[in-house]
């Protein structure tokens, strides 16, 4: 089996407030990981940690009549929940800066059936 090794910039928190951050490379192995996909999210937490559990929800409109199968689970700190949420607050703003804003309200995004 062959592994696969990625390098990943992660930005390394400066040491004091003058100095900079610096970019570092990290080995990833992901040679071992499975995708799943997602299309419901809930956080719940501790004073110590975040969890976020992710599952599909057959019945993306309106009120599920069945309940939603969490299939992953991850708990993270407040530090990791943080530089997640900066990584994906990036992510978005560039996916929209090329496709345009991504509405979240499903309401908005349905368009009526015409006759």
């Amino acid at each position: 089996m062959s592994e696969k090794l990625e390098k990943e910039i992660v930005e390394t928190p400066p040491a004091a407030p003058a100095q900079q951050q610096q970019m570092v490379q990290v080995e990833v192995d992901d040679s071992h990981v499975t995708a799943s996909y997602a299309n419901f999210c809930r956080v719940t937490g501790s004073p110590e940690e975040l969890i976020i559990d992710f599952g599909l929800n057959p019945q993306p409109v309106g009120i599920p009549k069945n309940p939603i199968g969490v299939s992953q689970r991850v708990i993270v700190n407040y530090y990791t929940a943080k530089r997640l949420l900066h990584a994906l607050s990036l992510s978005v703003q560039r996916h929209e800066s090329v496709f345009g804003v991504l509405e979240t309200d499903i309401q908005k995004r349905v368009k009526p059936m015409t006759r």
